[in-house]
C-alpha cells in the first residue's frame, strides 16, 4: 500500500455537479429505507467516477497496488453507503451521506472490495460492508456525522500516516512497519491486511516477483563495478563510459507510484542498503 493524492481537477465538473445534487436530493429524504433505495437507484453515478480515479492511482487499486490486469475494479465507498458491518453481530445504517461524496470513493481491485474465499485458507476476505472501528472510538451517524472523530480499523491509503503503519517483507508480504507502536496500531494493519485481502498468494508472489527483478537489476549493477575495480586504472577509464548512471536512474523509476508494486520495490532496495534511491514523490504535497 502507498499514498494515494487524491486530484479534484481530474474529475470533471459536470459530474461532480451531479453527485452534489444527488446527495441534496438524499438528504431531504427522511425514510432510511427510503434513503437506501435512493442510493441503489443512483448506482450508476458513482461508478461513473471510476475512470478518474484509476487515473489518480495510475491504474492500480488503491488498497494491493495491484493494476488489475484481466480482472474488473469496483469504486468502493470507504465508509460503507447502506450499511455498516462492526462485528460479527453488529450491524447498522452505515455512512449514506457519504454515498455520493467523491472523497469517500476509493478506486479497488474486486477481491480487496468483495467478499470471497481465499483458495489456501478457505476463509472469506474482501471488505464487503465491513467497516469496524476501534473500541470506545465515536461513531458517526446519520444525525451526528462526527466521521472526523472516528478512529476507523481498516487503513486509509489516502492518508499518510496509515500507509507508514505498512511494510513489505523480504518474501513480499505484508506486515506492521518499524513505525507502527502500540497494540492500536499493530491492529489495524493486521485486521486490514485480513479484511482487504492483502497476503493473498497471488499478491504475496506478485510483489516477490518485483522483489527478485530489482535486486537482479542491482546486481547486475555491482557486478559491473566489481569488475571496474578489480581491473584497476584500465578498469575505472573504462567505467567513465558504462550506463551505470542509465540503470541506477531506472531502478529509480521503478519506486515511482506508477508502478505496480512500488511498495515491494522499495522494500527491496531498502533491504539492500540503497533505499536513498527510492522516490516517494506522491508524498510531497
Amino acid at each position: 500500500m502507498i499514498y494515494v493524492k487524491r486530484d479534484p481537477q481530474v474529475v470533471p465538473k459536470l459530474l461532480m455537479n451531479a453527485a452534489q445534487k444527488a446527495q441534496a436530493e438524499l438528504n431531504a429524504i427522511a425514510d432510511a429505507e427510503e434513503r437506501k433505495k435512493y442510493i441503489e437507484k443512483k448506482a450508476k453515478l458513482w461508478r461513473r467516477f471510476g475512470r478518474y480515479l484509476k487515473q489518480m492511482s495510475y491504474g492500480k487499486c488503491w488498497y494491493s497496488e495491484s493494476d488489475c490486469v484481466q480482472s474488473f475494479a469496483d469504486v468502493d465507498h470507504y465508509r460503507p453507503k447502506k450499511a455498516a458491518q462492526r462485528s460479527d453481530t453488529e450491524t447498522d445504517d452505515g455512512y449514506p451521506w457519504l454515498a455520493f461524496s467523491w472523497e469517500n470513493f476509493r478506486y479497488a481491485a474486486q477481491r480487496s472490495n468483495q467478499l470471497n474465499t481465499d483458495e489456501q485458507t478457505e476463509e472469506t476476505v474482501g471488505k464487503g460492508a465491513w467497516f469496524p472501528l476501534m473500541p470506545r472510538s465515536p461513531k458517526a451517524c446519520w444525525d451526528d456525522r462526527c466521521t472526523a472523530d472516528e478512529k476507523p480499523v481498516i487503513l486509509d491509503p489516502t492518508v499518510k500516516g496509515d500507509v507508514h503503519l505498512v511494510a513489505v517483507d523480504s518474501a513480499g508480504a505484508l506486515r506492521p512497519s518499524d513505525l507502527c507502536l502500540g497494540g492500536y496500531r499493530r491492529s489495524r494493519v493486521t485486521e486490514s491486511i485480513r479484511y482487504l485481502g492483502l497476503n493473498l498468494d497471488g499478491l504475496v508472489g506478485a510483489r516477490k516477483r518485483a522483489m527478485d527483478s530489482v535486486q537482479e537489476q542491482v546486481q547486475q549493477v555491482l557486478r559491473v563495478k566489481a569488475a571496474a575495480d578489480a581491473a584497476g586504472d584500465k578498469g575505472q577509464q573504462f567505467a567513465v563510459h558504462l550506463p551505470i548512471a542509465q540503470q541506477i536512474s531506472a531502478l529509480q523509476q521503478r519506486t515511482l507510484p506508477s508502478n505496480p508494486y512500488a511498495a515491494a520495490i522499495r522494500a527491496q532496495l531498502t533491504l539492500m542498503g540503497l533505499g536513498q534511491f527510492c522516490l516517494r514523490v506522491e508524498e510531497l504535497a
